[in-house]
C-alpha cells in the first residue's frame, strides 16, 4: 500500500523525473549566481544554462524566431497577465472562451471593469469544445486579442487551435495560447497554429518546479512591459530596454526553475531517442521531444479511458466531458450521488489515500455552464506519466464504495420523506 494515490497532476506533476532533482540540486550549488550581471565564470555559466533554456523551448514549441523571445516569469498567470495587459487597453475589444482558467478570465474582466476593454466571452458546447467559427464571429474591427486555454483543466478537451489560428490570422489580433495543460502533453506547433502568443508553466506537463513560467512571443508582436527594472544590461537608459528578452523580463530571474526546465526538456528528448531506438546523434531536439510527447499521452489517455469506463459503469456517478474518441487530455471530472466535491475529495484523502483536485478548478464558468456549481464544482482526477496500476486499483475501488455510501443515503432519504 502506498501513503498517497496522486491524481492531481493537472494542478502539479509529481513525481518529476529524477534528472531534474538532480540537476537543480547540483546547478544552484555550483552556479546558483545572477547569470549575466557580472563578468566573471560562475555568472557567464549561469547565463549560458539560460541562454541554452531558452533554445530548447524555442524548440520544443515550434518557434523558428529568436529564441531571446522566449521570456521567463514566475508561472502562467503571470504571463497571461503580461501578455493581456500589454495587448489590450482602454476602448480595445478582447476575445476569450468560456473554458478558461481565472489567469485569463480575472484579467479581462478587471480590464472591464476598470479600463473599458469590452470582452466577447464564447461558450463550448457540453462536451467543452468552441466551434472556430463562433470565435470567428466574435472578432470585431477593435479586437486585440484572442485568448484560448488549448485544453480545459476540468474537461479535458483539447480546442483545434489550429483552425481558430488560421481565423485570427485573417484579422489584427493576436493569438495567444494557454498551453499550462497541454505543454509536456501535446506537441504544439506555434508557426503551424498560427500562434502569436504561446504562453506555458514549468511545474505541469513540462516537469519542472513551481516558481518559473513564461511565455514564447511571436517576431512582430508588441506586448508593453507590465514590469520594469533592472536588467543587467544597458543599465545607463531611464526606462526599460526595447530588445528582447529584457524587454519582458525584469530582476533576477528564477534560475533554480529555469535549470529545472532544462533538464526536463533533455529528459524529454532522451525519452523520445529511446521510442525511436536511436542513440540521438541525429535525431533533432524538437523531434525526439516529441516522440516523448506521444509516447506519454498514449499512456495518459489510456489511464484517463480505463478511469472513465469504470466510473460511467457506477450508479450515480457522473462523468463529464469529451466522449472517448474526442480529443482530450487525462484530465476526468465526475461528481458521486448528491454529495458536495469537497465532501467527495476529503473521504477519497482521508479514508483512502488518494489525492485529487475537488472544487470549481479556478474555472467557475465551466462549472456554471454545465449546473456543477449545487454540488461545490466537481472532483477532478488527473493521473499522469508515472501513474501505475495500482493508483487506478485504488481509485476505482474507492469511487466505487463512495459511489454505494452515496446510494445507499439517497434511498434513505427518499424514503423518509415518502413516510412524512
Amino acid at each position: 500500500m502506498k501513503e498517497h494515490y496522486y491524481f492531481d497532476n493537472a494542478a502539479t506533476t509529481w513525481p518529476k523525473p529524477e534528472p531534474v532533482y538532480q540537476f537543480m540540486d547540483r546547478f544552484f550549488r555550483q552556479y546558483g549566481v545572477n547569470p549575466g550581471r557580472a563578468g566573471h565564470e560562475m555568472s557567464v555559466a549561469a547565463e549560458g544554462l539560460v541562454v541554452e533554456t531558452r533554445r530548447l523551448l524555442a524548440q520544443f514549441f515550434g518557434f523558428a524566431g529568436d529564441p531571446d523571445r522566449v521570456v521567463f516569469s514566475l508561472n502562467a498567470t503571470d504571463s497571461l497577465n503580461m501578455a493581456i495587459g500589454g495587448l489590450v487597453g482602454s476602448g480595445d475589444h478582447m476575445v476569450i472562451t468560456r473554458l478558461e482558467h481565472n489567469s485569463v478570465l480575472r484579467p479581462a474582466n478587471h480590464l472591464e471593469r476598470d479600463n473599458g476593454v469590452s470582452v466577447t466571452r464564447v461558450p463550448g458546447d457540453e462536451a467543452g469544445y468552441v466551434d472556430p467559427d463562433d470565435i470567428r464571429r466574435a472578432i470585431r474591427a477593435g479586437t486585440r486579442a484572442v485568448v484560448v486555454n488549448h485544453a480545459s483543466n476540468v474537461l479535458g478537451s483539447v480546442q483545434d487551435i489550429a483552425a481558430i489560428g488560421r481565423i485570427v490570422a485573417e484579422t489584427d489580433a493576436a493569438f495567444v495560447v494557454d498551453t499550462c495543460q497541454t505543454a509536456g502533453v501535446l506537441p504544439v506547433d506555434m508557426a503551424a497554429c498560427g500562434i502569436d502568443v504561446l504562453v506555458f508553466t514549468g511545474h505541469k506537463g513540462l516537469f519542472g518546479p513551481m516558481g518559473v513560467g513564461g511565455m514564447v512571443v511571436g517576431e512582430g508582436v508588441d506586448i508593453r512591459p507590465a514590469r520594469v527594472g533592472g536588467t543587467g544590461v544597458d543599465s545607463i537608459s531611464p526606462v526599460q530596454p526595447d530588445v528582447f528578452p529584457f524587454r519582458l523580463e525584469a530582476g533576477t530571474p528564477p534560475l533554480p526553475g529555469i535549470a529545472g526546465l532544462n533538464a526536463a526538456q533533455k529528459w524529454f528528448a532522451e525519452l523520445g531517442r529511446q521510442q525511436l531506438a536511436s542513440d540521438g546523434a541525429h535525431v533533432p531536439h524538437a523531434d525526439a521531444c516529441h516522440a516523448a510527447l506521444d509516447h506519454i499521452l498514449d499512456r495518459e489517455r489510456a489511464h484517463a479511458h480505463h478511469l472513465i469506463e469504470a466510473f460511467q459503469s457506477m450508479e450515480g456517478v457522473v462523468v463529464y466531458g469529451p466522449g472517448k474518441d474526442q480529443p482530450r487530455v487525462a484530465t476526468v471530472s465526475i461528481n458521486v450521488g448528491d454529495l458536495p466535491a469537497d465532501q467527495v475529495g476529503a473521504m477519497l484523502d482521508a479514508d483512502h489515500g488518494i489525492c485529487v483536485r475537488p472544487g470549481l478548478h479556478c474555472a467557475p464558468l465551466v462549472h456554471e455552464d454545465r449546473g456543477m456549481t449545487a454540488q461545490n464544482g466537481s472532483v477532478r482526477f488527473s493521473p499522469g506519466f508515472f501513474t501505475d496500476q495500482e493508483d487506478l486499483d485504488q481509485a476505482v475501488a474507492a469511487v466505487s464504495e463512495l459511489a454505494a455510501f452515496a446510494g445507499i443515503r439517497h434511498r434513505r432519504r427518499v424514503a423518509a420523506a415518502a413516510a412524512e
